[in-house]
């Protein structure tokens, strides 16, 4: 394979039969192209026109097309897809001085190859089909489970499929209203910034929309309000609050399109978050929402630590609460389906921690766990649409509500493992940096990247093999956080 060098000074291209392709790295294999001497290409190149766009880097490859005749027409690079330039990847190796030049690989393809290309991609499509359908048949079974002794939990008449029914209404309208929400972002050009993955710098460029939660996030809770009739306050509560950290996650992604890599400050933020969870703590002080106890400051725990009356410091454990949450859940939305498929068995776990205390939120986490398991239909590896900060924060203020509505901090604490865990890796990451750095002058890491799923994909572990992981771990911890609430109620 021959490589052209493209400098600061304009490039002549000689005339090509027909290029097909043009890809990085080069393929094993491919024939070379034939140049014709007596053609020149009208299209210059210079490196001063990549180093405006951010990409000035040492070594870089441009993907384009080439047609036959006697110019190449190339498209406008931009570093971020939201100008519109989905085709294109660039990559530079980190640490290496810019020496102005580009290398321009041309390799051809023919039919044999490009329908194999096709087929591996609709393998690896199916396999967060078979990961979504797994878990629709274990939440389907646990679900149905529960609805057969629901009332003897409430012990109370309920309505028939009182859980399932919630859950499977969200899924259907997430699902359908995605195929049409779905091409209107990507009309719109909502596109993810660039992200860098991986110690030596290597730029992917998304060209998927973001800000999935706008379509999820309302049906969920529109749905959970519809069933309830729009009669309880608890529900209503967790719905506001919710939206407010919608509100917070929208604003969020709104700068980030617009600026870059720049969103809210992580102070701001924080200082929304806060306010955020004092008003819903304030709030459930002096609402009147239904407690089996008699108190509103209560947390249930395992036998034999019993009841733990917070008092004045419930308000504090609650917008703790909602900050933490929402903030994991935003470091673990880095993986095609993570978050939503964690966040789903989540939602259905909360769902069963409060039903002997407020059956109507099992009605609201039930609702939101439909709403996260039809968005995966869109989310699933590969991915068409993320959530984005609109849609993890509404996630961590969803559940941080149905937690501090009914004093279940413990259960949740249990079901959000992964997020946990996650949100630790970073911390663990930062703190041993800047001891190591301080001690010994040099910063040493514990994880190749933070959070740990980019530290498995360093590893060489497969995207769908670490949501597959992590939905596995995250089942055994949900049933886990429901059993425990069951028996601490």
């Amino acid at each position: 394979m021959r490589s052209l060098s493209l400098s600061s000074s304009s490039y002549w291209l000689r005339r090509p039969t027909l290029l097909r392709s043009l890809e990085y790295p080069p393929a094993a294999s491919v024939s070379r192209p034939r140049f014709n001497s007596g053609s020149r290409c009208s299209c210059k190149f210079k490196a001063a026109s990549f180093q405006r766009h951010g990409c000035g880097m040492g070594r870089s490859s441009l993907p384009v097309k080439a047609f036959d005749g006697d110019s190449f027409d190339f498209a406008s690079i931009d570093i971020f897809a939201g100008t519109g330039t989905t085709g294109y990847a660039i990559s530079s190796s980190e640490g290496e001085e810019s020496d102005g030049e580009y290398a321009l690989n041309v390799v051809t393809e023919t039919t044999a190859q490009r329908l194999g290309r096709i087929s591996r991609s609709s393998k690896k499509h199916r396999y967060g089909m078979f990961i979504n359908l797994g878990l629709l048949i274990f939440l389907s079974l646990l679900l149905l489970f529960m609805d057969c002794f629901a009332w003897k939990i409430v012990r109370l008449p309920l309505p028939p499929l009182f859980l399932s029914r919630p859950f499977f209404i969200s899924a259907v309208m997430v699902t359908f209203v995605g195929y049409i929400f779905v091409p209107l972002l990507d009309k719109l050009k909502v596109y993810q910034s660039v992200r860098i993955i991986g110690p030596n710098g290597h730029h992917r460029l998304w060209t998927i929309p973001t800000m999935g939660g706008l379509f999820f996030i309302p049906i969920g809770i529109a749905v959970a309000e519809a069933i309830t009739r729009f009669s309880s306050i608890e529900v209503s509560g967790a719905a506001v609050a919710t939206l407010a950290f919608t509100g917070i996650g929208l604003v969020d992604d709104s700068l980030n399109l617009h600026n870059g890599t720049t969103g809210l400050s992580a102070k701001i933020q924080t200082l929304l978050e806060i306010a955020v969870g004092t008003c819903f703590g304030f709030w459930l002080d002096s609402a009147s929402i239904s407690s089996p106890y008699g108190m509103k400051t209560l947390v249930p725990l395992p036998s034999p630590i019993g009841l733990v009356c917070l008092g004045q410091f419930y308000v504090l454990m609650t917008f703790f609460c909602f900050v933490s949450m929402g903030n994991m859940v935003k470091v673990t939305d880095g993986v095609d389906g993570l978050a939503g498929g964690v966040a789903t068995l989540a939602f259905v776990a909360m769902a069963i921690a409060v039903l002997p205390i407020c059956s109507d939120l099992s009605v609201f986490g039930t609702s939101m766990a439909g709403a996260c398991f039809g968005f995966l239909i869109h989310n699933r590896y590969k991915a068409s649409v993320s959530m984005g900060n609109t849609g993890s924060l509404a996630i961590g203020g969803a559940l941080a509500a149905m937690a501090a509505s009914t004093g279940m901090f413990f259960p949740l604490l249990i079901s959000s493992g992964v997020f946990i865990f996650e949100a630790a890796s970073v911390i663990v990451q930062v703190a041993y940096y800047k001891a190591t750095k301080g001690l010994k002058g040099r910063g040493r890491r514990v994880f190749r990247r933070t959070p740990f799923h980019h530290h498995l994909e360093l590893c060489g572990m497969r995207v769908p093999v670490i949501v597959a992981m992590a939905y596995a771990f995250s089942s055994l911890l949900s049933l886990s956080a429901a059993y425990v609430a069951l028996i601490s109620a």
